[in-house]
Order: structure tokens, then sequence, then C-alpha cells
């Protein structure tokens, strides 16, 4: 079992909270709390709020450390009915660009939205106080499963009683964390699922997820690696890669990102946006008897991409021509992103499951979850996750 990356100062703290002696009814106080978690290399992410859930009265605070190395999360609380904004940056846009008022306020009483500006990570916190009794939901804005209830309850003596310790929460969030990031049975049925895969035609898994609930929310673990992370092939065969996380969407992306590289067709980031807009929907072209790679299969959802070259060493000497990368987000933004590296670069879009049908709401579509790319040329192919790069999703193909 690998160990689980969380605040060496939890221990310190928990021995402290031992002393722990219960405030009088109306006295202020600041509890700790947890954004996200990790295993020690960075390979499974627990995308939750640890614990997801505390109570607190009037006039208390919390205080949330982001635990993540490089995974940023953020802190959000909404207003009752407010339409869900898109992730600030480095997810998105910032909050003013995008007209929503919600801003990194000191205080929350439900009135307006309070969140941190842009996602953080490596140990960075976030204090709010929160002055009115009510329900209140915390929500990461990168990470659309991840949630958390803060149950704010009247300042006085009889409510006192009900608040839980330090102590409490930290032991909460601990098991929380561990129960999450490095269950025995979740890493079994990795390695199954892995096997199962590996077994099949060219197969790579890119990602793999599960949702748990608690009381409070919901929290989601995600194995952010290429599994397996080389694969051999020969030159003309191609890989296919197919996300099975639930949630948590993924690129497969060779060669260097351009400045202001665009990884999905309906998420900028700030540079791009200019003026003020959504971007221009420009999916792949469904794939035909004459279109046969740079598409998408409409039977099977299936991306389909070409890629003749690699930097890593180079291709097969003399291959001409060696221009047939798979850009689908190419004119999706006003102006257009900076030119590709036609040569070596290709990137498949996120590949990710569609969103939970909901009662009331329109069907959606199935997601995008595969991508399959031909290798025509022998080489050493390096690709990575657009978006987990920096977590160390890397993969190897090796064309022989």
């Amino acid at each position: 079992m690998k160990r689980i990356l969380f605040p060496g100062s939890l221990c310190w703290m928990l021995v402290a909270a031992v002393f722990f002696v219960a405030s009088p009814a109306k006295a202020q106080k600041t509890y700790n709390s947890y954004v996200g978690g990790e295993t020690k290399d960075q390979s499974v992410q627990g995308d939750a709020f640890f614990p997801n859930e505390l109570w607190i009265l009037e006039g208390d605070s919390i205080k949330w450390t982001f635990v993540p190395k490089n995974e940023p999360h953020t802190v959000t609380l909404l207003t009752p009915g407010q339409i869900r904004p898109t992730a600030p940056p480095p997810a998105g846009p910032p909050f003013v660009v995008q007209g929503v008022a919600c801003n990194p306020l000191a205080s929350y009483d439900g009135s307006a939205c309070v969140s941190t500006a842009t996602g953080l990570a490596g140990g960075a916190t976030f204090t709010v106080t929160f002055p009115k009794a009510g329900n209140y939901k915390v929500v990461c804005l990168i990470h659309p499963d991840m949630t958390g209830a803060i149950h704010v309850l009247v300042n006085n003596a009889a409510n006192s009683g009900l608040i839980h310790s330090q102590r409490y929460y930290d032991d909460a969030a601990r098991e929380e964390a561990e129960t999450l990031l490095a269950p025995s049975d979740d890493r079994v049925e990795d390695r199954r699922e892995w096997d199962r895969r590996r077994d099949e035609d060219n197969a790579v898994v890119a990602g793999i997820g599960k949702i748990v609930a608690t009381g409070g929310g919901t929290q989601y673990r995600a194995v952010v690696r290429f599994l397996p992370g080389v694969i051999r092939i020969h030159a003309g065969e191609s890989v296919v890669w197919t996300n099975l996380d639930p949630t948590e969407p993924h690129t497969v992306t060779f060669g260097d990102e351009p400045a202001g590289f665009v990884p999905t067709l309906f998420s900028l980031p700030p540079t791009l946006l200019l003026p003020a807009g959504m971007p221009i929907p420009n999916p792949p072209a469904p794939c035909t008897s004459t279109l046969t790679t740079n598409c998408q299969n409409g039977d099977t959802g299936t991306v389909v991409g070409t890629i003749n070259c690699t930097t890593t060493p180079s291709a097969t000497a003399g291959t001409t021509p060696c221009d047939a990368a798979f850009t689908p987000q190419e004119n999706s933004v006003t102006p257009p992103p900076p030119a590709f590296a036609a040569e070596s670069f290709l990137n498949s879009g996120f590949i990710q499951a569609a969103v939970p049908d909901r009662t009331g709401l329109a069907q959606v579509p199935p997601g995008t979850t595969r991508i399959r790319i031909t290798f025509p040329n022998k080489g050493t192919y390096t690709y990575h996750c657009a978006l987990h790069d920096i977590d160390g999703m890397y993969g190897t193909v090796i064309v022989e």
C-alpha cells in the first residue's frame, strides 16, 4: 500500500487535540479542514473535501488547506440556485471574464458567492467565516463530483454541545482519505482491469476512477495514469485508449503543446477568450468511406487519428508526407490558437464519460471515451495527458 500524502502537521494536531476543552457557547473558533489528497507518487488523486461534512456555530471559521502538490482545486460556496460557473484558472477563464460575481471574500452567509479566485494546490490555504446559521454546500469547480456540506448552527449553549472537536474532524479527515486513496480491494481491481485491457488488442486504459458518497456529499478517486505506461506495437498498427473514469476527463496528447493550447473544444484559457464569449463548437468530422482518419466513427463514437512522426527519436527517415496530426480544437476559438507542429503533434481533445441523465432534463448523448491512433512509422512516441501531466500522467508507444 502506498503511503498517503497528507499534512505531517496532522499527526501533532491530533495529539494536541487530546487536550481540547469545549469552548463556551459564543466563542468563535477556526476549524481546520483539507482539500484533496494523493498518494506519494501522485498516481491516485482523492478529489474530495476531508472531512466533507462539518458542524460549526455561527461566527466560526473553516481554514481549508490544499494538500496535493500540483493538482488544483477550488473551495466554492455558490448562492442557492446559482448557475454553476466554469472553473477559474488554470482550468478556465477568470470569473470577471465570465461575468460571474464570485470573489475570495472572508465571510459567507448564502447571499453572495464566495470562492478561491483560482485553483490552489501545494499547501495554500483559504479561510471563510460563517456568520449566519444554515446548511451550506461547498464544491470544487474543477471537479464536478467533489462536494461537501457545512452545517452552521445557531450559537447558543444548547447547540454548543452538538459541535465536534478538532480531533474528531482530524480523525474523520484521515479515515476518509485513507478509505478513498488506498483501499486494497480497489488496488486489486485496478490491477485486474489493467491486465484485462492489456490482453486486448493494443489497448491502453486512460485513467480509472470511482465516485463514493457520504452523508455530506460525494468524493471520488481518480487513477491518473496510462495503463500500461509503455506499449509495443508494429508499424501500421493502432492503439486504442479508453477512459474508464466515471467523471474525470483526460487527453491523449503527443508532442509539445503550443502557447495558449486548447485541450478541449468547450473550455478556454483566459488568454484566448477575447472577446468574452463561448467557443465555437468544432467536433471532429464524422468518418466516411473517404475520410478514415482525423474523424469520429459514428457507430462506435471512437475518435480516429493518425500520427506519422515523432521527435523522440525521429520516425523512419525520408518518410513523406509527415503531416497527419489530429487537432480537433482547430478554429474552435476566436482568435484561433497558434499554429501546431503538425508533423509530431496530436491531441485527442477530452475523452470523458457523459454526465448522468436526470429526470426532467434532455437525455445527453454518450460520452466520447475512446481514441484509436494509427502509427504507420517506426519510432518511440511519448505522450501525456494535457490535464494531468503535472501529476505524472505520461505514456510511451514503441513502434517496431
